[in-house]
């Protein structure tokens, strides 16, 4: 992603960033630019952001050392002096790290949902966003601007998918739905509501482990979704941390994958051991001298699991 996208009926945090405008005393949505003690923000409750590159991090940090903080970061007022930062999470913990005692601000007065709908939005104009990163924000900028539940989003994307499949309309409500979620994903993502759901949603089923690569930037999307065929959890852990060791290319992953897979396939997990199990014990209970070992069995296995 080369540029920063638009955001539909909001501003985007660089107005509020970039504004000069002086505070009117006399307002309670003016806007102050401030120099404040960094020990004064504290981070919200609930971020958009979750990982940062190390490496990136760094960077930044020698550039405040040596040029200081060029773009301010948004915050709103708490009680008692404190404040709560709205955008710029990157940049504080920057700031935080080259020992700034003070970094620039922008004030603002903002409800709850406010603040977090301007983290989310500048979260999706970041530059180096991964599909993860960007299906989330998006899904979660929906449930805010929408006022709906993520299970509502999905469910106005399937019905959508149903009606076109069956030659059928929609219903008002759902159809004004899906039209606002498409206004939106045109906005962020440029994506329509049907690849939205068929190209980004099937990613947030994909495995914790090939979830947490991606947030992090640690792997190509691609790479990824080619690994997380592997349903053994230790022998796709073992791929991964290979992928990205070694730099694998794609084809060496799908190389592997198959090599894996053959292998796995004659070796059933624990769970899938104990699946196969109960159905053999329910077939045996009607054998009275098998039925009363399986008692003491059962009786061991129980005490195991308690312990």
């Amino acid at each position: 992603m080369t540029k920063k996208r638009a955001v539909p009926e909001m501003r985007g945090v660089s107005a509020f960033l970039s504004s000069s405008v002086e505070p009117d005393p006399g307002s309670t949505d003016s806007v102050a630019t401030n120099a404040i003690a960094i020990k004064k923000i504290r981070l919200p409750a609930k971020q958009p952001r979750r990982f940062f590159d190390p490496e990136k991090l760094e960077q930044l940090v020698e550039s405040i050392k040596q040029h200081g903080i060029l773009e301010p970061i948004l915050v709103r007022s708490l009680p008692k002096g404190q404040y709560e930062l709205v955008a710029g999470e990157r940049r504080y913990r920057a700031a935080q790290l080259a020992d700034l005692q003070e970094v620039p601000v922008v004030v603002r007065e903002l409800s709850d949902q406010e603040a977090f709908q301007l983290a989310l939005i500048e979260n999706l104009q970041r530059e180096d966003l991964n599909p993860i990163e960007e299906t989330e924000g998006v899904l979660d900028l929906l449930t805010l601007k929408l006022k709906c539940s993520q299970d509502e989003v999905f469910d106005a994307l399937t019905q959508m998918a149903t009606a076109q499949k069956k030659g059928v309309e929609l219903s008002g409500n759902v159809s004004r739905r899906v039209e606002a979620i498409a206004e939106i994903l045109e906005s962020t993502i440029g994506l329509t509501p049907e690849s939205f759901r068929t190209s980004r949603l099937p990613l947030l089923r994909l495995p914790v482990d090939v979830l947490e690569v991606l947030r992090q930037g640690r792997l190509e999307y691609t790479k990824a979704r080619t690994i997380a065929r592997l349903k053994n959890d230790q022998a796709r852990q073992q791929l991964l941390e290979e992928a990205i060791a070694q730099n694998l290319p794609l084809m060496q992953i799908k190389e592997r994958l198959k090599t894996l897979t053959a292998t796995t396939s004659h070796q059933p997990t624990l769970s899938d051991r104990l699946v196969s199990v109960s159905r053999k014990v329910k077939q045996g209970l009607d054998d009275p001298k098998k039925r009363k070992r399986m008692e003491k069995l059962l009786q061991q296995l129980e005490s195991l699991v308690e312990n």
